[in-house]
């Protein structure tokens, strides 16, 4: 393994939009916020380390300065995998210059791992995440976008496990090729619910049912629910969708659903899925 820290640099195009005012109403300065969430896949683990959280006011590499380090410092140690069903991680509640914010991007550390279930009888294995050397580089991608001053900007990361994690060919690597969707919290809205099933006429809980939400054909979201049955998908665009599950051994299940912006739409009776005759 190589000496030097491998850096993966992640930046994410967002479109920005103002929903609060600042506290401080400063008229030199603007607030940053970006939550990190994941959106499920087949692993028990997905462990990745974050070494800086960066944005960029100016043009080149000179105009890289870093948000402000977390309660714990860095590096930060996080599994991707616990942020669902609500849970997200605040990468950064920071105030920095109004003005044009060209660019932010996450910075990875090489200590990454993937817990993966092992075979009938057999012990999880746990195994290290290589980033290729044509990511050592980072994905760059334009933001500039117009900070105004006193007002507060927030982000939500949906960090895709499933589609960020590569196995390497039947090598037993694996790679790590993040996914991740951003989307101004201001500009999206969110659903939530409860699934269960009836066992011995008792209502309980379902935990780790993957929830889906579709366009038309395509899906464009998706989590699991928690140990109290409970779901919570964020970062939607304004519109019609369709919630489905698809629960193995189970009667799928499909609602229509309406999204609106700012808003969370609750489900107002808890889903029970039902056992296949």
């Amino acid at each position: 393994m190589k000496n030097l820290k491998t850096l993966l640099i992640l930046v994410m195009t967002l479109s920005v939009i103002t929903f609060q005012s600042c506290q401080d109403n400063d008229d030199k300065t603007a607030r940053i916020q970006l939550k990190l969430v994941d959106a499920p896949g087949d692993y028990l683990e997905v462990n990745v380390e974050i070494v800086d959280v960066q944005y960029n006011i100016n043009e080149g590499e000179a105009g890289w300065q870093s948000f402000s380090m977390p309660e714990g410092g860095y590096p930060e140690q996080v599994d991707l995998t616990e942020l669902i069903s609500g849970t997200s991680l605040m990468l950064t509640d920071d105030i920095i210059p109004a003005g044009m914010l060209k660019q932010i991007r996450l910075v990875l550390g090489e200590n990454n791992t993937v817990l993966i279930e092992g075979d009938e009888n057999q012990e999880p294995e746990l195994k290290h995440l290589d980033t290729p050397s044509a990511l050592q580089s980072g994905l760059k991608l334009n933001l500039n976008e117009k900070l105004e001053p006193g007002f507060t900007y927030a982000f939500v990361l949906d960090w895709n496990v499933q589609e960020s994690v590569v196995e390497a060919g039947s090598t037993g690597m694996y790679n790590l090729k993040p996914v991740i969707k951003a989307t101004a919290e201001a500009r999206s809205g969110s659903v939530q619910g409860n699934v269960a099933e009836v066992i011995d006429e008792v209502q309980t809980a379902m935990e780790n049912v993957v929830v889906e939400i579709y366009s038309g054909e395509v899906m464009v979201a998706e989590t699991l629910t928690d140990a109290n049955g409970d779901f919570l998908i964020q970062g939607l665009e304004e519109g019609a969708y369709q919630l489905k599950i698809n629960q193995e051994g189970y009667t799928d299940y499909m609602e229509e659903i309406n999204v609106t912006v700012g808003e969370v739409t609750s489900l107002s009776e808890t889903i029970i899925l039902t056992l296949v005759p």
